[in-house]
Parts: structure tokens; sequence; C-alpha cells
């Protein structure tokens, strides 16, 4: 399978050539194309995890990964951290960050910002990505204890929590947004750890872009995209989830406040409008 984009006479930008197997199709693509812009996202240099089956690890070579890096003309990345790796393999030196973006023209605010209802705490993710949310069982039984709200799950999974009034919704791209914008917190809970150093903290800039304060383990990009307090929180320990969302839970002015401003931060830095032209400058100097 070719996961791919073709620009022009031989130049391709791409994810991946062949999602399982040896890097024998990479290095066909490579003998075949003029240019090749590799983007990827993860820190796919440690291999896959979450519940990813053991065969289809072990049929996703990391061969595959390091040849792409290292003989593409260019590498886009996810974060800072895995461009920095990125450089050093690269047989060009030629690797850039440009972070995930957002269309603010599809997703848009519409949070009331009052407590006339329950508080909705959302978070959303794949199956690979639940044991993420898992992380935050204990902080939400405790919370639970202190304040009433509601948890809202949106994904590709069912999912089973006694101690919580919980809603799960599949996942669709139809619904995505209106589900999306059902959420009053975002909640972003992240191990620390070396693969997570390689992700974008695109379900922060989800929460950003609908105008809810995201609440992130701070670890990784987390803290190039939040400035804590401002427009969005950050936080390290069990103690802080808690707390941090208590506030923001009592706090309907502080949500409007911090979302706001969240808002902002997406649409100057990292909207589709705003990151364009980073993939622009990329294929206009690689390609000529």
């Amino acid at each position: 399978m070719l996961m791919t984009v073709p620009l022009y006479d031989g130049v391709y930008v791409f994810m991946y050539v062949s999602p399982v197997g040896t890097s024998l199709p990479e290095r066909i693509l490579r003998l075949l194309a003029k240019k090749i812009i590799y983007d990827i996202e993860d820190n796919v240099m440690l291999g896959q995890k979450g519940n990813v089956h053991f065969f289809k690890r072990l049929l996703r070579a990391k061969s595959k990964f390091e040849f792409l890096i290292r003989k593409s003309d260019h590498v886009i990345t996810s974060s800072p951290f895995l461009n920095d790796d990125c450089l050093k393999l690269n047989e060009h030196h030629a690797s850039t960050y440009i972070s995930s973006s957002m269309d603010t023209r599809r997703f848009t605010v519409t949070n009331s910002y009052d407590n006339t209802d329950k508080v909705v705490i959302g978070w959303t993710g794949t199956f690979s990505s639940r044991v993420y949310l898992d992380l935050l069982r204990n902080v939400l039984i405790e919370l639970k204890k202190q304040r009433d709200f509601k948890l809202l799950v949106i994904g590709n999974f069912d999912y089973e929590f006694p101690e919580m009034d919980l809603e799960v919704i599949q996942w669709t791209s139809e619904h995505e947004v209106r589900d999306l914008q059902r959420m009053d917190i975002g909640v972003y809970p992240l191990p620390i750890d070396n693969w997570v150093l390689g992700k974008s903290g695109l379900k922060a800039i989800q929460y950003m872009t609908i105008g809810i304060p995201a609440v992130a383990t701070e670890v990784g990009t987390t803290p190039l995209l939040i400035s804590n307090g401002k427009n969005g929180c950050l936080v390290t320990t069990e103690a802080d989830w808690v707390e941090t969302l208590k506030t923001l839970i009592d706090n309907p002015d502080l949500r409007r406040q911090i979302g706001t401003a969240a808002r902002e931060t997406i649409i100057h830095n990292y909207s589709k409008d705003a990151i364009g032209h980073q993939y622009l400058n990329i294929l206009n100097t690689t390609i000529h």
C-alpha cells in the first residue's frame, strides 16, 4: 500500500510506502522518486506502544522508518525532540518540526461557559491510546468524591468506568466537531517517557481550538503549546490533576478566559492558515 501524495515529476510527500514488511518497498521508491519528503508523527524509532498486537509490531520493522529518515530529501516531524534525532540521522541534515494544525473554520466555539448543566470533562482518542485515559482513573474517582461532573469519552472502542457518570461516543468524521463541542474541559493525560516526546500534542490543540481549557500532563510538546493558567493548564501529579479540574469546574468565568486565550493561540500559531506556509516553504526549497 502506498500512502503518498505525488506532487509532480517524480516528487512525493508521504507517511509510509508499505505499512508492514521490510524496507524493500521504500528502497524501490527511493530509486524511482526524484525527491522524497517524509512526514512522521510519534517516535517511530522506538517501535509501537499500547495495545498493538505482537506480530503487527514485528512486521512493522524499525528498518523501514530508519531508512526513510536517512534517505529522504527532507523530513517533517511532529515534535522538536523527534526533530533533533532526525537531524542527526538524515543524510542531508534536513529535518523540520512542524506542529499539527486545525481547521479553525470547521472547529468553532459553541461553549456557553456556565454551570447550568453538569460540567462535562472530555477525552478523545483511539483504542491504542486508551491506556493514557486509564492514567486518570484514580484522579477522576477522587474528583468525583468532591465534585459532580460527567465524563465523555470519544473513541473507537467501548469503555467501562462504573464509578463515573460516563458517556461513550463512537468517533465519526461526520459528528466529530459536534461531539467535541459538548466538552467543557478537555483532558490530555500522558506518561513521562521517550515515546511521548515524539507526540505533537494534537489532543490539546483540538481542545484549544474549540475554546475550552485543555488540562495536560507537563511533558513533551505540551509546555510549548500551553502557558499554564493562561491558555490551558499543565499538571504533573495526581493532586495537581484533582485541584486543577476542581477549580475549572467551580469557575465558568475562568474556563471562558482560558478557552478564549486558547482559541487565539490556535488561530495565530496552529491553524491551517498559520501552519500551511511552513509546508509550502519546505516543498519549494526541496523541489527546487
